[in-house]
């Protein structure tokens, strides 16, 4: 409990996101699994939880973060883990001291008791709050209940569940037949999921445990964003770049697609994300041009234009909040008009790169509309030489209660088709 409780200070004081927040933790090897599920579920549930403990101080009572983590992390284990009350509430107050904080100890030990002895009270009073209950900022459910109204209720539970873990499958090298039968050989239960290539688990594994995953047979990505590499359906002999390439799934998934492709560039700006790129490509035995650079600088590029890219261009995350519940905390509404001005921006840099007749996916992780058919729009105004080729696809998280495979994060396509001339 010390370690997540220590990264989630880091969260919720520090503003930083939750891997981040991990990684300035130090913890032992066999502790890591428990303090990630621990971290990931606090976020999740965090702004039901900080209510709840609010409920039980006096007006203007502050503590030192660590303790106030202490707590939360707690509270949570109490609410939505299967471990003993009595257990965490000494746990708790282990990891107090742990973190230096002994001489809080017993208040933290006083504050759980009276949480378990008025648990019920205290979570009615939290839950008549909308936000609190159904743990998401007010503007948030707003936004989501205006664009997606008869969604609305299984995207926010959705955002409220663990993610699924789901594979891709290298169709270049197996079947999802093949996959399915190697995985319920090892009794490892699993389903196909709504993508062609998209097998969904029934339980997260360790990667390395996966048979195949190390031969480079199976990948892990979400289903709804393998799905960017049939939408953009490169073509043998052709020129692609992935604009915003890190971590490399989109990447890789349009390699194993098409073999023959003449040349793929990946870029990014960043150089850390990038070497990630390069693992996934080496373990699958695939091959791209990498580079370093923010797409919307001058000097990356060779003038050579492309025949088809994808921009799956930085967002809210709006889309993959169950994979991420650090960003129920740290995105604010005023931040959405920022990326979509960047989107817009990213969007017309990518167009001038495109040959006449050339394709263009556009791809965000977000739902909202303001990141997606509003950036589109307003690109078309500004560069009318393009075209939608087809409509929109707009995939929705739902819960795992909808069906494991129909399970998917969500994400936002348009493909935008070059006149055979430039305006």
């Amino acid at each position: 409990m010390a370690s997540a409780a220590e990264a989630l200070a880091h969260v919720v004081r520090g503003g930083c996101t939750a891997e981040e927040a991990l990684q300035r933790v130090a913890t032992q090897p066999q502790d890591r699994g428990a303090a990630r599920a621990i971290h990931a579920g606090t976020l999740r549930w965090f702004l039901r939880i900080a209510p709840a403990l609010d409920s039980m101080l006096k007006p203007g009572q502050d503590m030192h973060p660590l303790v106030r983590a202490v707590l939360c992390t707690a509270i949570y284990q109490v609410e939505y883990s299967r471990a003993p009350a009595a257990s965490v509430v000494n746990i708790a107050v282990d990891a107090t001291r742990a973190l230096g904080q002994g001489s809080a100890s017993g208040f933290v030990n006083a504050l759980l008791r009276r949480f378990l002895r008025d648990r019920e009270a205290i979570m009615a009073h939290v839950d008549s709050s909308e936000p609190s209950r159904l743990a998401h900022p007010r503007w948030l459910l707003r936004r989501i209940r205006a664009a997606w109204p008869d969604q609305a209720d299984q995207i926010i539970a959705a955002g409220n569940e663990a993610p699924p873990m789901t594979l891709r499958v290298n169709l270049a090298r197996t079947t999802r037949e093949a996959q399915l039968a190697l995985l319920a050989g090892q009794g490892m239960a699993g389903e196909a999921g709504e993508s062609p290539t998209a097998i969904v688990l029934e339980q997260a594994l360790d990667v390395h445990a996966l048979p195949g995953f190390d031969d480079g047979l199976v990948s892990v990505q979400d289903a709804g964003a393998q799905l960017a590499a049939g939408l953009l359906d490169a073509q043998p002999g052709e020129r692609v770049l992935d604009a915003c390439a890190a971590p490399g799934g989109k990447t890789c998934h349009i390699l194993e697609r098409t073999p023959g492709i003449g040349e793929l560039i990946a870029l990014d700006c960043d150089a850390g994300r990038l070497a990630r790129v390069q693992q996934n490509l080496t373990r699958l035995g695939l091959s791209a041009q990498l580079k370093t650079a923010d797409l919307l600088a001058p000097g990356w590029w060779d003038g050579r234009p492309f025949d088809r890219i994808l921009l799956d261009a930085p967002c809210s995350g709006t889309g993959v909040i169950r994979r991420h519940p650090d960003i129920k905390l740290l995105r604010r509404q005023e931040d959405i008009r920022g990326f979509a001005a960047t989107q817009l921006d990213m969007l017309l840099r990518c167009a001038a790169m495109l040959r006449p007749g050339g394709l263009m996916v556009y791809a965000t992780c977000s739902i909202l509309l303001a990141e997606n058919t509003e950036v589109v729009e307003q690109f078309l105004r500004e560069a009318p030489q393009f075209r939608r080729e087809g409509a929109d696809r707009h995939v929705l998280p739902r819960p795992r209660d909808s069906g494991g495979a129909a399970t998917t994060d969500g994400f936002y396509y348009a493909r935008l088709r070059m006149g055979d001339k430039r305006a």
